[in-house]
């Protein structure tokens, strides 16, 4: 019985692995660094879908550590001209383009799938949590305006990895924090 159980566990394990997402192969970190425009967002995990509609398009300042871990700082002005900003240290794993990161106590697998350093990034992130993972896809810009063709690379990217149609949005257009 034992041995089943490891032949089963191998074998579905081999194809969640063949069906994952897969880092850019050719990734270079430090040509990832400096600021990107939170453009595009996809998830259907259920905080998303009720607050999708207030959602705003805000920064991300991605810095390589001298470890090769990501640290990445978000901000997004709010209407009412506050700022919400929130940091993460993604440590690097054994898989280059791949890092994890803890947020609201759930495990985040972050996957750098696909960037040209000069003009966007395409992240997939899955959290883990008891019930179910959830998928949030995330593009990038190093301005505020991408092409229809990257907007629809995207989308279906996000189709892709199972967000549902409405669940899928380019953010509009927003002042940015000031630098604190």
């Amino acid at each position: 019985m034992t041995l089943l159980r490891t032949l089963l566990g191998a074998v579905l394990c081999s194809l969640a692995a063949s069906s994952g997402v897969v880092p850019q192969a050719d990734l270079n970190l430090q040509e990832v660094s400096g600021k990107w425009y939170l453009i595009g967002f996809a998830t259907n995990a259920q905080w998303f879908v009720n607050r999708r509609a207030s959602m705003k398009m805000g920064t991300a300042m991605l810095t390589p550590t001298a470890d090769g871990d990501l640290d990445i700082s978000y901000a997004s002005l709010n209407s009412d001209g506050s700022c919400w900003r929130m940091n993460h240290l993604a440590k690097k794993t054994d898989v280059p383009g791949k890092f994890t990161y803890t947020s609201w106590r759930k495990l985040n697998e972050m996957c750098m799938v696909d960037v040209k350093y000069d003009e966007y990034a395409l992240v997939h992130t899955v959290r883990s949590n008891d019930r179910d993972p959830t998928a949030v896809n995330k593009l990038y810009g190093r301005d505020v305006d991408l092409g229809a063709d990257l907007l629809e690379k995207f989308r279906q990217f996000s189709l892709e990895t199972g967000v549902l149609p409405e669940n899928i949005v380019f953010l509009p257009k927003n002042a940015e924090c000031p630098d604190a």
